[in-house]
């Protein structure tokens, strides 16, 4: 088996939509979301290795220094399978970007490191 990182990705503009809602309409949608996230990680808790985490604000480090930074991650999850397709196929119809405000989610095959760099 192979492993997988997927991030979820949204945007500020999604998030600006999703607080425009109604405040009925939040949580309705919430807790319809929190309900097919279980459903979710119910059908796939054999592939999951890590649930991951929602993610925070960002720091950018590079040679000019440290700074604060936007950028579209807001969560992770890291998931085994035989293919990167299979993986992929996972989060279709994922409540990430059908209930929530969430755009899409990205899956990359984790990489075994290079010999003498870990």
């Amino acid at each position: 088996m192979k492993r997988f990182l997927a991030v979820f990705l949204g945007s500020q503009a999604s998030m600006d939509a999703w607080k425009a809602l109604s405040e009925d309409e939040r949580s309705r949608r919430e807790k319809a979301g929190m309900e097919a996230w279980g459903q979710w990680v119910g059908k796939h808790q054999k592939a999951i290795v890590d649930n991951g985490s929602p993610l925070g604000k960002t720091k950018r480090i590079s040679a000019k220094g440290v700074g604060d930074v936007r950028n579209d991650l807001a969560a992770w999850t890291v998931v085994e399978a035989e293919t990167h397709e299979a993986a992929a196929s996972m989060f279709e119809g994922h409540p990430h970007f059908t209930i929530f405000p969430g755009e899409a989610v990205e899956v990359m095959e984790c990489l075994p490191m290079p010999d003498g760099a870990g």
